[in-house]
């Protein structure tokens, strides 16, 4: 009777094995695998955008939406808490427009998205991209009388079949990526992979972080090419890696920079860093020993050419260990992960995070505004 009970046991068990291993090999095979450099379309749906002048000024915003899903309501299963999904579609929805209305009143000739979802099981399957585009091109029509469309592209960064954690209630299927809208005319994009820290078979199922890298033409008072560009880059550096991840990802950013920079063009990085830079002031964020904690970059890599800019007047996110909402927000963390870094060749004349309340998203939008050349330099 022992024997044949063992030997259902181990029938059982080895067909769990077996599924599993099945799996596992259902995960490989349909991993998504980017190129290293690969072109992104630009839609003008909306319409072409405007010529960029030599001299220009101009705003850029840089918003981490956290899927539309991570607002006051919801704390998050990698940072301590319970939560991988918004609490219904109508809190996604809601989420979802008043992230759009922040930005619609802010109206930035460009705008940096990140962690925004297009068919993702978290998000109810909502392409929020499309609803982005939707929206904003509504407020334009309704709050500017000189309306401009936004130009837009989109990379992947998350692109799972299936996640099966966390077990009590698995995320599933996972399309997210970065975007960029801009009411500048796009004359190339392409999405550049980053290293990626994580090995077989977590690397199935987790992030292939990216780049998203823009041209914008620059032309002269006339309407001539000057032989510049504008390069926006768009980012989501590494969150839960031991730190090389970050690092490694750091440094292919900081030679693309230098790269671009070296040919005379206008370069602006902004995003998500997971990382704060050396030179902002977080003495009012102090970081707990039982929480998530940010890396550091320290901008002397960097060098002189580089402006690295985070505004610490309002933190730029917030801790997902709990939900935001009726905590007490003196004690609560808070984090500044959240900024821009900008080529000497451009004037910088204000860097501010908006404080939004945390109320759509676990990251606030931060606010930039510049003009292209840099007078101080002789550049203008």
């Amino acid at each position: 009777m022992v024997k044949k009970i063992l030997k259902v046991i181990g029938i059982i068990l080895g067909i769990l094995v077996a599924l599993v291993a099945v799996f596992f090999i259902w995960l490989s095979v349909n991993e998504y695998k980017p190129a290293d450099v690969e072109t992104v379309a630009v839609d003008t749906s909306e319409g072409k955008g405007q010529q960029l002048v030599d001299g220009s000024e101009f705003t850029v915003m840089s918003w981490n939406v956290g899927y539309c899903g991570l607002g006051d309501n919801m704390d998050f299963f990698m940072d301590g808490g319970s939560g991988e999904t918004v609490t219904t579609i109508e809190r996604n929805d809601v989420n979802i427009a008043g992230i759009d209305g922040m930005i619609a009143m802010n109206n930035p000739d460009v705008l940096f998205v990140q962690e925004i979802d297009r068919n993702s099981d978290r998000s109810y399957n909502n392409d929020q991209l499309a609803k982005f585009k939707s929206d904003l091109a509504t407020y334009e029509d309704q709050m500017n009388e000189n309306n401009v469309p936004y130009e837009t592209t989109f990379a992947y960064n998350f692109n799972a079949e299936y996640v099966p954690y966390p077990v009590n209630n698995m995320m599933g299927h996972i399309e997210s990526g970065v975007a960029v809208f801009s009411k500048y005319s796009i004359d190339e994009s392409t999405r550049v992979s980053l290293p990626c820290p994580f090995k077989w078979p977590i690397r199935t199922v987790n992030l292939k972080r990216c780049l998203l890298v823009n041209r914008v033409p620059v032309v002269d008072e006339d309407g001539k090419d000057t032989g510049k560009e504008l390069v926006l880059i768009n980012l989501h550096l590494e969150a839960y890696d031991d730190g090389e991840g970050k690092i490694a990802q750091t440094n292919a950013l900081k030679k693309l920079m230098d790269d671009e920079l070296d040919k005379g063009n206008y370069v602006i990085v902004g995003g998500d860093f997971n990382q704060t830079f050396s030179n902002a002031d977080i003495s009012m964020y102090p970081v707990r020993d039982d929480v998530w904690a940010p890396g550091s970059i320290d901008v002397d890599d960097f060098g002189s050419r580089w402006q690295c800019l985070m505004d610490n007047s309002v933190p730029s996110c917030r801790s997902l260990d709990q939900p935001y909402k009726d905590a007490d927000h003196d004690t609560f963390q808070y984090y500044l992960i959240d900024g821009f870094i900008v080529s000497d060749n451009i004037t910088v004349n204000t860097v501010e995070t908006l404080d939004y309340g945390f109320a759509g998203s676990d990251h606030n939008p931060v606010l930039m505004s510049v003009k292209l050349g840099n007078e101080e330099k002789g550049d203008k």
